[in-house]
């Protein structure tokens, strides 16, 4: 900032307004380019985590006021998802809500309609199969297929057909672990937003010195 002092009030006035509406046009664009940049660190994040394509897409950047520039400019940068990204930038202590168990589909389960993830429940009405409980001592329990086979093409699980010998044992058939069952998980880390919002926030000064031009 320059001003040139003299003895005319006017030409001050005018002057300070001119660097007024500098500063505003300054912290304006700095909040977009910091908005941006911050943006693009966090959807970098998430895609060098493999959470999910949706998940990237999900971040947006605003700045406020819109439409106009202002001193007291300010950049939001948000997800449309903030339980699923809350979650991995936390890394939080999931339990089951009845209290009871955790049921994690195992490769053999296969996954759900448009991709979700399967239930027991969904897995046996899919395949007309029960799933019978194994506890394991020191272990996780297991729900297990029985009468069941994997296919060769994606190692999912299936019933077995075929005849029974006179035993009752279908040949070929297989007891198939289907999902392992877990008090409780503990969810790993795979973000630090903060981290990249602390370096962008810090860089703030420099940027809007840099763009403040007469």
């Amino acid at each position: 900032m320059k001003l040139a002092i003299d003895s005319d009030l006017k030409s001050l006035s005018e002057q300070l307004a001119r660097e007024y509406r500098a500063g505003e046009r300054a912290v304006t664009l700095s909040m977009r380019q910091a908005g941006r940049d911050l943006q693009t660190r966090w959807r970098e994040q998430v895609t060098v985590a493999g959470i999910g394509r949706r998940l990237v897409k999900s971040i947006r950047s605003e700045v406020y006021p819109k439409g106009t520039d202002s001193a007291d400019a300010a950049a939001v940068v948000y997800t449309k998802a903030p339980k699923l990204i809350g979650a991995f930038d936390k890394g939080p202590l999931i339990k089951s809500k009845d209290g009871f168990w955790l049921a994690i589909p195992l490769p053999a389960a296969g996954r759900g309609f448009y991709g979700r993830r399967m239930t027991p429940l969904d897995w046996e009405r899919r395949h007309g199969m029960p799933l019978r409980f194994i506890y394991r001592r020191g272990k996780s329990a297991l729900l297990v297929a029985d009468d069941a086979r994997l296919t060769k093409r994606s190692g999912q699980a299936r019933q077995k057909r075929g005849r029974r010998r006179r035993d009752g044992t279908l040949t070929g058939a297989q007891t198939v672990p289907i999902f392992v069952l877990v008090p409780q998980v503990k969810l790993r880390k795979r973000l630090d937003f903060k981290r990249d919002a602390d370096q962008v926030g810090a860089g703030l000064p420099a940027r809007i010195a840099a763009n403040w031009r007469d």
